[in-house]
């Protein structure tokens, strides 16, 4: 397998110096496709460092980049446009001037197998204010990669594969 390294500003892949165990909020979910069937899951957790680490497994997904986004609401409904947006504040989309959105994250990289093994850092999201909400969230992976620039959303396409973003017990 192999992992897709970007760099985007305040966002950190490959964090060998960052203890990588839970000190502070956790979320976790079920990656689904559009049928409803599990493919996957998602952990994300704040580090000893303060960073965030967003942990993504799936299968079943056509090989190449996706684009992964954190959305707005809690919601995997349909075609997954029930997520609403990005997690944006008030940024741009991608690596403009006035970005990134606290939500966007460096692209996923599925292998012929149609495995995804994604792992990125970020200091742009809080778990607590952003993540769980009143609404909730959710990640999203993408049918094609992001091109970090087209707004509001990186020109990724559909969204193929959802979950909803739940606080997990401490």
């Amino acid at each position: 397998m192999r992992s897709l390294t970007v760099a985007l500003p305040c966002l950190l892949l490959a964090a060998p110096l960052f203890a990588q165990e839970d000190t502070g909020a956790r979320v976790t979910g079920e990656l689904v496709n559009a049928e409803g069937a599990n493919i996957g899951s998602v952990s994300i957790f704040e580090t000893p460092s303060g960073l965030v680490r967003v942990n993504v497994q799936g299968t079943e997904l056509s090989a190449g980049g996706h684009g992964v986004h954190m959305h707005e609401t809690g919601e995997c409904e349909g075609d997954f446009t029930s997520a609403g947006g990005h997690i944006a504040g008030d940024m741009q989309h991608g690596l403009v001037e006035g970005g990134p959105h606290p939500g966007d994250l460096p692209n996923g990289f599925v292998e012929d197998d149609g495995v995804m093994s994604y792992e990125a850092f970020t200091d742009r999201i809080s778990i607590e204010e952003q993540l769980l909400d009143e609404d909730g969230s959710a990640l999203i992976v993408h049918s094609g990669a992001d091109d970090y620039v087209s707004q509001p959303s990186g020109d990724a396409g559909g969204r193929v594969a959802c979950a909803v973003l739940t606080e997990a017990p401490s």
